[in-house]
């Protein structure tokens, strides 16, 4: 049985803080603002991931709030996902994310961020596609204020 779940999140620019996507850090001026690591990458998949077994969403597993997750890195999020979908005997098939920013340009880092996830998740880099965006200066995300990501995954039990 093959299932597909999407994930979606979007996060606020701050300064003094690291930028980390896909678990890489990105060189620039500013950070994401987040209860973790700001990690806006593997926040999405996380939801795509659990959307595609049934099992909820991010919250319900790793709550903002919560000291133990307070600044932990979201590649430590990530794992305990798998583990979590293939305690219930769930494999990951495929993930596939759109990036949304307008700055800073991600196009160089994305073979790191799909290395970074692949090594966490215990599958191939070739089944993970990373791509970037941006909104052409429309919205928020074109004001340079944040940035999101949309993902899908597919699954198999």
């Amino acid at each position: 049985m093959f299932r597909t779940g999407i994930g979606y999140d979007v996060h606020r620019f701050s300064p003094d803080i690291n930028l980390i996507l896909g678990g890489v850090s990105i060189p620039y001026d500013f950070g994401l603002l987040g209860y973790s690591d700001g990690d806006v990458l593997i926040h999405s998949i996380i939801d795509s991931l659990l959307g595609a077994c049934s099992m909820g969403d991010i919250g319900d597993y790793f709550p903002s709030g919560d000291p133990k997750f307070e600044n932990i890195s979201s590649l430590v999020l990530l794992k305990r996902t798998n583990e979590i979908i293939r305690e219930s005997s769930w494999a990951i098939e495929n993930i596939d994310a759109t990036i949304i920013a307008e700055k800073p340009r991600l196009k160089k880092f994305v073979k790191l961020m799909e290395k970074s996830i692949a090594t966490t998740l215990g599958i191939l880099s070739n089944q993970i596609n990373i791509k970037s965006t941006t909104t052409d200066g429309l919205g928020m995300i074109g004001k340079g204020e944040g940035i999101s990501v949309i993902s899908i995954a597919t699954v198999q039990k």
